[in-house]
């Protein structure tokens, strides 16, 4: 009974399809006011880097995401995704990297769900179900 559901290239798609939309879905959103780049611009330029690093988080956010939901190249597409979310750990989100939030969950459980789903798309790639499976 258990074994119909043993189905590994579903459960890639799954991942690919969540991870990827959700992603996606800030992407847009950045790409729709484009005051969060200046902010992200003004962010970096305040840490002594250069301000258009800013646009990288489009290649993060857009790009990435997009590669993975299609599967083509889904392993670097989940590279670009972490280290996307790793700069955004580092460069905002720091002070609450050992905090609770008032339900008793990780202050950061969003931002680590992309993380670590980029990271199992790295190690997992796309699957059958994609345009280009690996």
């Amino acid at each position: 009974m258990l074994r119909a559901l043993h189905n590994d290239a579903l459960g890639k798609l799954i991942l690919r399809l969540s991870v990827g939309v959700l992603m996606l879905l800030h992407g847009i959103s950045k790409l729709l006011n484009p005051g969060s780049l200046n902010w992200i611009s003004d962010l970096l330029a305040g840490y002594g880097l250069p301000s258009f690093l800013a646009y990288g988080v489009l290649i993060g956010e857009l790009i990435a995401p997009i590669m993975a939901i299609v599967g083509w190249q889904t392993r670097v597409a989940g590279l670009l995704m972490a280290g996307n979310m790793l700069v955004a750990i580092a460069l905002v989100h720091t002070s609450e990297l050992f905090m609770l939030n008032q339900n008793g969950g990780w202050q950061l459980e969003l931002q680590g769900l992309f993380l670590f789903g980029a990271a199992a798309l790295i190690f997992l790639g796309s699957g059958r179900m994609a345009v280009r499976p690996d």
